[in-house]
Order: C-alpha cells, then sequence, then structure tokens
C-alpha cells in the first residue's frame, strides 16, 4: 500500500473526457498562425523573407509552451510528475527551443524537422498519456487532429524549404 506523507490532501477531480468548446477554440487559435503561414509561402512567395521566420518562432513559442503545460499537469500527480511526463516536458521545451535557435540561425529546414517531431510526438504520445491519466483525459480526442494540422503545416512549409513546391 502506497503512503501518503501527512502534509497532502486528496481532491477530487472531475474533467470532461471531450473539451469543452472554448478550449477547443483556444487550442486550434494557437495552431491557425501556423497553417497560415505555411500557406502563405504559397500564396505570396515574395514575402517568404518574413513569414518563413515568423512561422517558424511562433510554432516552436507554441511547443515551449506545451512544454509548460505538460509540466502543469504533473503537478496535480498525487506522489509526483511521473518519468514520462518530465521526459515529454524536457522534449517539448528543448525542441521548441531549440527550433526557435534553429531559425535565428537561419536553419530552417532543420527547424522545421523538429517541429514536425515535436508535434508529431504530441500526436501520438498525449491520447496515450490522457488514457493513463497523465494529461487531461480530453486530450485524447483533441490532440491528434491539432498536432495532426501542425504538422501538415510544418511538412507544408517543409517542401517549400526544400524547394519542392
Amino acid at each position: 500500500m502506497n503512503q501518503r506523507a501527512s502534509d497532502t490532501i486528496a481532491i477530487p477531480v472531475r474533467e470532461p473526457t471531450r473539451s469543452p468548446l472554448i478550449d477547443i477554440l483556444f487550442a486550434y487559435a494557437a495552431i491557425v498562425p501556423i497553417a497560415a503561414g505555411a500557406v502563405s509561402l504559397y500564396v505570396w512567395p515574395a514575402r517568404s523573407d518574413a513569414v518563413l521566420p515568423l512561422t517558424l518562432i511562433w510554432a516552436g513559442a507554441i511547443v515551449t509552451f506545451l512544454s509548460g503545460v505538460r509540466r502543469g499537469v504533473s503537478f496535480r500527480i498525487p506522489d509526483g510528475a511521473t518519468i514520462s511526463q518530465l521526459a515529454m516536458m524536457l522534449w517539448l521545451f528543448l525542441a521548441g527551443f531549440g527550433s526557435i535557435l534553429l531559425t535565428g540561425a537561419q536553419w530552417f529546414g532543420a527547424a522545421t524537422v523538429v517541429l514536425i517531431l515535436a508535434y508529431l510526438s504530441l500526436a501520438v504520445l498525449d491520447p496515450l498519456a490522457a488514457r493513463s491519466g497523465e494529461v487531461p483525459s480530453s486530450f485524447a480526442g483533441l490532440r491528434p487532429y491539432q498536432m495532426g494540422l501542425a504538422v501538415l503545416s510544418r511538412a507544408l512549409l517543409g517542401l517549400r524549404v526544400a524547394g519542392f513546391a
């Protein structure tokens, strides 16, 4: 049996299995600039010198923000954060911050690859973490679509950066 320290309290938690509408709106609002940036590279290629780095920096900032979200939800675990929560938080932070540094160094292709991997990991691992109770259960339905849009946008951007489109 697991012994709890005398300085802890139990708080019953009820959370929705599906994201409330306001959460969905905010979740996708963060991804819209990424998608818009990728599309604008095709619509206004002459502006790619400004749009590309701004889109990459925004995408990196969102990944870094999501590392904080992951760390924040780990505080609700009764006996402390799990190794997988801490590993995911560190991965997301390093990927987000690293992609911003790569963008600053004008290594746009490398930044795009790092971001695709970060968003893919969120799309795959957040639903698994939701089923194990490491993140809110609503992430199971939200993240694959939200992050899928981000991955598709990053892939379009990557094709543009690589000169294939």
